[in-house]
């Protein structure tokens, strides 16, 4: 049975890498935003990200499939964007010269750049190894200074076997109070987890991985006083459903609202409690890369993660969730009680 110590190893390499260029966009006003096909913001560091973790991926795993979440169209027909984030791409270095070495070393041109963000193109399935990437995920959160993750998942006959969460906005702190802020020293942690064998945190550095830490969900004894995780975009998720599934837990505390897989993270390692993400329309379909690596993470940290009906996320069915409808995120203990409610509610309707 494979341990996958080499695609966890470059997985949290590569998001490490990715996080350096993420952040010195973060850190600029010009984001170089374009808008795709649904309206949905892309930015440089969408773009960045992206090639810099295929680029790793192939050079280590060069059979594998890619689900990537953009592609290189709009920036072939912009030539001034494209050398834009080239320079950020030749720029984002680890500073451990073994560490960059296992990615493949520097992107060599433009057009490698190109190649490479294009390489995301696979249907994903149930067959063979598939990688899920979501450079920036929680790309408002980004504009707007809050939270956001870079999120890299591998898959293999459509089962999530290794996880890596880049969250540089949230506290290395594991027992720091969940909190949407991003202020403050002391930021920036990478979740992972492979399959059967727990998960962890530890810093993000930019250079050489940094000493880990295992993780575990917090047992919830009284629901009551769960803290509840929830999506800054009324348009992820029915804020409406989860404050009445608040009450009929009788949970009073006012809930988290923050953007990206960073919930996942925060609930895995006991900052928060409850994740919910529950169906603004019944023709939404999840995309498999806003949910792969997260879901592992929480459920290798003693948690489970199933859908609204309470069947577990099924990845193996394309580049969405297109069996599933909404996600709930919980301890293991309670997370019976958190579905019964949110059958309840979402029955009512």
């Amino acid at each position: 049975m494979s341990t996958y110590t080499q695609e966890l190893c470059t997985a949290l390499l590569a998001v490490q890498r990715a996080t350096l260029l993420t952040q010195t966009v973060f850190h600029t006003n010009a984001k170089g935003t374009l808008s795709k096909d649904d309206a949905s913001p892309v930015t440089i560091g969408d773009f960045g990200a992206q090639a810099l973790i295929i680029a790793a991926l192939r050079h280590n795993f060069p059979d594998d499939e890619i689900v990537g979440e953009e592609e290189a169209s709009s920036l072939r027909a912009n030539t001034s964007l494209a050398e834009q984030i080239f320079a950020l791409v030749k720029q984002s270095k680890l500073q451990d010269e073994a560490a960059e070495a296992e990615l493949g070393g520097p992107i060599k041109d433009m057009e490698a750049m190109m190649t490479a963000i294009d390489a995301g193109k696979s249907a994903g399935g149930n067959k063979g190894r598939v990688w899920a990437l979501d450079p920036v995920d929680g790309t408002k959160g980004f504009l707007r200074g809050g939270q956001y993750a870079v999120c890299l998942a591998l898959m293999v006959d459509g089962d999530v076997k290794v996880g890596v969460l880049g969250c540089p906005n949230l506290p290395v702190d594991d027992a720091a109070p969940i909190s949407a802020d991003v202020g403050g020293e002391g930021k920036g942690v990478l979740f992972s987890a492979v399959h059967g064998q727990g998960a962890t945190s530890r810093p993000l550095t930019d250079g050489a991985l940094a000493q880990e830490k295992a993780i575990r969900m917090k047992e919830v004894g009284d629901i009551t006083q769960a803290t509840f995780c929830e999506s800054v975009e009324a348009a992820h998720s029915s804020h409406g459903d989860q404050a009445e599934i608040a009450q009929r837990l009788g949970i009073s505390k006012e809930s988290v609202r923050m953007d990206s897989q960073a919930k996942y993270g925060s609930i895995a390692r006991g900052a928060g409690d409850l994740y919910l993400r529950l169906p603004v329309r019944k023709d939404y379909e999840e995309k498999i890369w806003d949910h792969a690596a997260g879901d592992l993470i929480v459920r290798e940290a003693g948690g489970q993660v199933t859908d609204a009906e309470g069947q577990r996320l099924d990845f193996g069915v394309g580049r969405t969730l297109k069996r599933n409808k909404g996600v709930v995120a919980a301890p293991m203990g309670v997370h019976d009680t958190v579905l019964k409610a949110v059958k309840e509610v979402l029955g009512s309707k």
